[in-house]
């Protein structure tokens, strides 16, 4: 029924439209597919399906009748899918590999690699002169026999070129450029190590000395029987392709670099069976649930408390006193967590200096575990308290005056108008926001990487872990830092904290429905 009625809508929408439509719409799709060969051709193969499938998705809904009702949907959809869906499965596609700065590139990209080193053999030289010509060099080779070969002209080099030489012959004027001395060739020797002579024979020479080339050869070439096993020309010994660890090995030794593999459930594994990555990751988990628990609580209770201050009548100035408190909320929250990290400095911060004048101590904010713990709450709760007191504001303007006239009547106290008559009120509605906030302190990354780093650092751990770290920076800091960028161990952390949030999420809409429902 829906479709007939979507079918009619279109046909009375299209008419006269339709060809224009299929013009544009195939116009797009080949730019489109030309993007997606150029991915495909460089290797992307997952963006370039991803594009593949959102171009045929989007092709049917603005040419198809039957599509023309999900036009109007499409682009969130398309949002949704490209910036959620897509990259959560693409990072749990990584947590099963060993994807990492150690193992970034596919076998067949090693293989090329491994393929492509050379070494001087050494087994003739060429000797050198080195010739300016204006703003570029040439070189001047002569072999044992006398005979001489002369290179194009080159630059300054930064990276590794080929250049091509050809014979110089005997009955010509010479080459032209002026001689430099060994002093002047010494100082262009990062250049000269740039670069590979191609003689017209086909020899490669590289730099082999001071004063002399040296002709290259193969480190390693491939099996004919088996392309993937290579053989070392200089001992015969053979490499092949190690599909656990992601290297090629010899049988003792691995050699760089690694290609990535999929290793099934290892790096879920470790988090849970490796004691230098289980112990580290269930102490974060801990810290992050009690940080985000508590911070929810302290935020709640002071936002409560002062939107009620505010909402007092006998207090004069309120607006002035609701502007300053909502300053902390208007400021951006990484110049206010920089601020912090400097007053609580332990040398050199007003925080310090003030407690050290009054009570003569002077703590360590970042070093010892629990002052740093205390100072992230206590940061945190400067930043979120404006949140909860302009929520708690607009909830308490919804409550009838009725009720705390008659309970003034009563003879009730302000503790029990709060507990009896504000809280019960305002904590349906309350709920899912305490919810979201709970799960966005969950993640909150921006406030550890600015304050502490995660630091101080936890004994024991393999990986960098810190005991304010939150499991979103203990996965930055897996990914991003010291420990190898292990971007596949990253991942599969990643991964479980997006089930935790999920749960959360789904915690969220439960309650909010009960609520709804009592």
């Amino acid at each position: 029924m829906g479709d007939e009625t979507c079918s009619q809508s279109a046909k009375s929408d299209q008419n006269g439209k339709s060809w224009l439509a299929i013009i544009l719409v195939g116009l797009i799709d080949i730019v489109l597919l030309y993007g997606i060969t150029l991915m495909y051709a460089q290797g992307e193969i997952a963006f370039a399906l991803l594009t593949l499938f959102l171009m045929a998705c989007g092709s049917w809904v603005f040419i198809s009748q039957r599509g023309y009702c999900y036009r109007y949907v499409f682009p969130g959809l398309l949002g949704v899918f490209t910036f959620i869906v897509f990259p959560l499965l693409y990072t749990i596609n990584i947590a099963f590999t060993n994807y990492g700065s150690n193992n970034l590139l596919s076998l067949e990209r090693v293989r090329e690699i491994h393929l492509a080193k050379t070494y001087s053999s050494g087994d003739g030289s060429w000797g050198f002169r080195l010739y300016q010509e204006g703003g570029g060099y040439h070189l001047v080779l002569e072999d044992n026999d006398g005979n001489q070969f002369e290179t194009l002209s080159f630059g300054e080099l930064f990276e590794p070129v080929s250049i091509q030489a050809a014979p110089l012959k005997p009955d010509s004027a010479g080459t032209t450029g002026t001689p430099l001395s060994m002093r002047e060739i010494i100082k262009q020797r990062s250049s000269l190590k740039q670069l590979t002579i191609i003689m017209p024979d086909g020899t490669g020479l590289v730099l082999a000395g001071l004063r002399k080339f040296g002709p290259l050869s193969k480190i390693y070439e491939a099996q004919t029987d088996n392309p993937l096993i290579l053989t070392d020309t200089r001992t015969g010994e053979t490499l092949y392709p190690d599909m656990n660890s992601g290297f090629y090995t010899d049988g003792t030794n691995e050699v760089g670099p690694g290609f990535s593999v999929y290793t099934g459930w290892k790096n879920f594994n470790e988090i849970f069976s490796n004691p230098g990555i289980q112990g580290p990751f269930f102490k974060i988990f801990v810290w992050t649930v009690i940080f985000s628990a508590l911070s929810v609580v302290f935020t709640l209770i002071i936002g409560l408390l002062l939107a009620c201050l505010i909402q007092w009548e006998p207090l004069k100035g309120n607006g002035l006193y609701r502007m300053l408190l909502i300053l902390p909320y208007a400021v951006p929250a990484f110049i206010s967590i920089l601020i912090f990290r400097g007053l609580f400095n332990q040398n050199f911060g007003e925080i310090n200096m003030l407690l050290e004048l009054l009570f003569g101590i002077a703590p360590e904010w970042f070093s010892d575990e629990t002052l740093a713990k205390s100072m992230v709450l206590i940061v945190n709760t400067w930043l979120g308290y404006p949140y909860m007191m302009i929520l708690a504001i607009g909830l308490l303007k919804a409550i009838p005056d009725d009720l705390y006239e008659a309970s003034a009547i009563d003879g009730a106290t302000p503790w029990q108008n709060l507990t009896r008559i504000t809280i019960p009120l305002i904590i349906k509605p309350l709920t899912p926001l305490l919810i979201a906030s709970f799960a966005f302190n969950f993640n909150n990354l921006v406030l550890i990487a600015l304050l502490t780093g995660g630091g101080p650092d936890l004994l024991g751990a393999t990986t960098p872990a810190g005991a304010t770290d939150l499991l979103v920076s203990y996965t930055f800091r897996i990914a991003f830092e010291s420990y190898g960028q292990d971007y596949g161990l990253a991942s599969a952390i990643a991964t479980l904290i997006f089930l935790i949030v999920g749960l959360i999420a789904w915690l969220n809409m439960r309650v909010t429905r009960r609520m709804q429902e009592g």
